[in-house]
């Protein structure tokens, strides 16, 4: 219990979290609140997957799953992956869970003992920080540059590696900065890792996401990493709270001892209404919506650029921009703060995504419509004048 209580106390606080309810509060009191901020989709499940979930719940199907999901979806799963990420997966690999979250958790129980350590990549998104915690684990935050894409590498895995170290936890595209790990780069760190005698968990929830050329998973080049990947960002349903893990089937059995305890099943009517997700009819959509967050993308980085607010590398997937405020402020608390109560406008200052950034760095999510995006950059523009007088 005290252990517990310890681990408590040392979690990582979201910024973001804070924010949001700032937000929530000018919003109550009547004031017009742009969000940048928290990563959801302005977008919700497209029509077939809404009848789907009407469908499935009036003819009763609300009953326990099996602790690995109905079999229906994970085979839409790995033939999904399969036909559009190059992979060679069947679905026994595939297990349903409670969101990304309930994935990376699920992992981080199975494969880290209390005094493990876990390297992670500064920048990075928080909450992993504290599935790592839950587990009696540690992180390990390496920096990473603007020349690096803000991605580990290879060599810098094998230079931060010791006797502690059990395995890499990486995202590609990552949050905050919606850059990806190089195809070379990856089967690098895979095959580094593996010789150590390590896992890789690879974080791919925004691999639907990715702007520019060919996308490919990391299971092409090594089918023994642990993949994570949700229903939550490209398929557009954030409360659905539906994930997957992909994993090798000889570990599979180990998540499914656990899961079945902890969590029963993951959303029964949630997982039957999600196979509506891979029609042609909602993939059409899909893929409408992500042309729409690149043309989101491509407007806000001229912008940025012509407001001085440095982007050090472009965004290649995701609906992230990590910024550089340092022309205008070296807080990037006081920034956010100030932008949120003078002009309306939620961004996430970088102090929530590791030390390196903390100061001159922001982030801002452009999942939210073109015209506010357009209004937001109004307001910046009148804003940050004020804070060179």
């Amino acid at each position: 219990m005290l252990a517990a209580a310890s681990r408590i106390h040392q979690a990582v606080t979201f910024q973001a979290v804070e924010f949001a309810k700032q937000a929530q509060y000018l919003r109550e009191q009547g004031h017009d609140i742009i969000s940048l901020g928290i990563g959801e989709p302005d977008f919700t499940a497209p029509p077939i997957v809404i009848d789907t979930l009407h469908k499935v719940a009036s003819a009763g199907l609300s009953g326990y799953s099996p602790a690995l999901g109905i079999t229906p979806l994970r085979k839409h799963i790995a033939d999904y992956y399969n036909n559009t990420f190059g992979t060679n997966i069947c679905y026994e690999q595939i297990i349903i869970t409670t969101g990304a979250s309930g994935a990376l958790s699920l992992a981080c129980l199975s494969l880290l003992n209390p005094g493990d350590e876990i390297l992670m990549p500064d920048p990075y998104y928080p909450a992993n920080f504290n599935f790592i915690l839950a587990a009696g684990a540690s992180t390990r935050l390496i920096p990473c540059t603007p020349e690096e894409r803000y991605q580990l590498s290879a060599d810098k895995i094998a230079q931060h590696w010791d006797e502690k170290t059990k395995g890499v936890l990486i995202a590609s595209p990552s949050n905050p900065t919606g850059t990806s790990v190089t195809p070379d780069e990856l089967q690098k760190i895979f095959s580094l890792v593996k010789s150590k005698g390590g896992f890789v968990i690879l974080d791919e929830i925004y691999l639907g996401l990715s702007y520019d050329g060919a996308v490919q998973s990391g299971l092409v080049f090594d089918k023994d990493i642990i993949v994570i990947n949700s229903f939550s960002k490209f398929f557009n349903m954030t409360g659905w709270r539906l994930g997957w893990m992909i994993a090798p089937t000889y570990f599979v059995p180990h998540i499914e001892k656990l899961t079945s305890s902890l969590n029963i099943c993951p959303p029964t009517l949630a997982q039957h209404a999600a196979i509506a997700c891979f029609s042609d009819e909602a993939m059409a959509i899909y893929h409408e919506r992500k042309q729409a967050f690149k043309e989101r993308r491509d407007y806000l980085l001229k912008a940025l650029e012509r407001l001085k607010l440095v982007v050090p590398v472009k965004p290649d997937g995701a609906f992230y921009i990590y910024a550089d405020i340092s022309y205008y402020s070296h807080d990037s608390m006081d920034f956010c703060q100030r932008l949120l109560q003078e002009t309306g406008v939620a961004i996430i200052p970088g102090l929530d995504f590791g030390p390196t950034g903390a100061k001159q760095m922001i982030r801002i999510s452009y999942a939210t419509a073109i015209d506010r995006l357009k209004e937001a950059i109004t307001r910046l523009e009148n804003f940050l004048p004020t804070l060179l007088k």
